[in-house]
């Protein structure tokens, strides 16, 4: 009969305003700066095949600004078969940086196009922040 969420809770709207909240605050660690990305050494173009994929594949990737991780909707454009290529977008402007395999998986959710994005529309960018 009664839940245990506490009044002034709406239940109804609470994943979006929880989205927009995480949106929020992607913006602002991107506007501090600080995406970090790995060296050109740990990537290895040198040493190992580099694959481009003319058709991004929606992922959900691990990135870094700073000292604080955040779990972020993205698209792989390209890999090693140790590090993954990624672009994400952040109030409509697009991030890159390259991240380890095992930072990266399959997003389950279907969304825009990247081109639908990248004119304007939205990605429902997810934030997950690492404890």
């Amino acid at each position: 009969m009664f839940d245990n969420r506490p009044v002034g809770i709406n239940k109804r709207y609470s994943a979006h305003f929880d989205r927009v909240g995480e949106e929020k605050h992607l913006a602002r660690l991107a506007e501090k700066g600080g995406l970090q990305t790995l060296s050109a050494r740990e990537i290895g173009l040198e040493r190992q095949p580099l694959t481009v994929d003319p058709e991004p594949k929606p992922v959900l990737a691990w990135v870094h600004f700073f000292t604080e991780a955040v779990r972020v909707k993205a698209w792989a454009c390209r890999w090693t078969p140790k590090a993954v290529g990624i672009r994400f977008y952040v109030d409509g402007s697009a991030m890159t940086t390259w991240v380890w395999l095992d930072a990266v998986d399959p997003d389950p959710d279907t969304r825009p196009s990247e081109d639908a994005v990248r004119n304007g529309g939205s990605a429902r960018q997810s934030v997950t922040v690492r404890p």
